[in-house]
């Protein structure tokens, strides 16, 4: 069973469809991931290669921007979406559940808070605390 420590969940109030497009469609995610980050999603499908380059910011160490290769490897639609980080052989896996009149966002590891900060902004139409 996972730790509760070992997820970064939260609660945001808006439409299932909103939080799926959001973590789903390549400049939806520029906006809210590591925001002016881009990602490139040529086809959502599982199986297809993706690209996400990490530019440097206030929130990170990178002198130079990092790029990485992705491939999706689960969708279902408007409950799960994961990613394989190809370089570090890890797996993201986004989870959407309907809760309290919102959608509940669990990413499988720790360490993404503030990205889900700035989604539940983005979806909830506040600025975005995290740029």
């Amino acid at each position: 069973m996972e730790n509760i420590e070992d997820i970064s969940s939260i609660l945001i109030y808006g439409d299932i469809e909103s939080v799926w497009n959001a973590i789903t469609e390549e400049d939806k995610l520029t906006k809210w991931y590591a925001p002016g980050s881009p990602w490139k999603i040529p086809n959502l499908r599982e199986g297809e290669n993706v690209s996400f380059t990490l530019m440097p910011s206030v929130h990170n160490n990178l002198s130079e921007k990092h790029p990485m290769s992705l491939t999706i490897e689960k969708i279902i639609p408007y409950k799960e979406f994961s990613l394989f980080l190809d370089a570090m052989k890890m797996l993201i896996s986004f989870v959407l559940v309907e809760e309290n009149k919102g959608i509940r966002v669990t990413i499988n590891s720790a360490g993404f808070n503030e990205s889900l900060a700035n989604l539940k902004a983005l979806i909830e139409g506040r600025e975005l605390p995290y740029r």
